[in-house]
């Protein structure tokens, strides 16, 4: 769980910043290149959260290891 919440503070620490920073200095707006790059970072987390379950987590791994159809043929 602190990899989980690890990573989702990072993901979102540029978007906050960024947020920060245009509260602060005036010539920065939420329209510009820097601010969709701090977005995506942050959007990000929600696509590789489920990856960081599946290779962690026993009990998440085995369910999609039960998921996965794959017929072994008996000897």
């Amino acid at each position: 769980m602190i990899l989980v919440s690890a990573f989702y503070a990072v993901a979102w620490l540029p978007a906050n910043v960024y947020y920060m920073l245009t509260t602060i200095v005036t010539n920065l707006t939420m329209v510009d290149a820097r601010y969709y790059v701090c977005l995506f970072i942050a959007f990000s987390y929600a696509s590789t959260n489920p990856f960081i379950y599946a290779t962690k987590y026993d009990a998440v791994r085995k369910v999609l290891i039960a998921l996965i159809p794959c017929k072994k043929s008996p000897i």
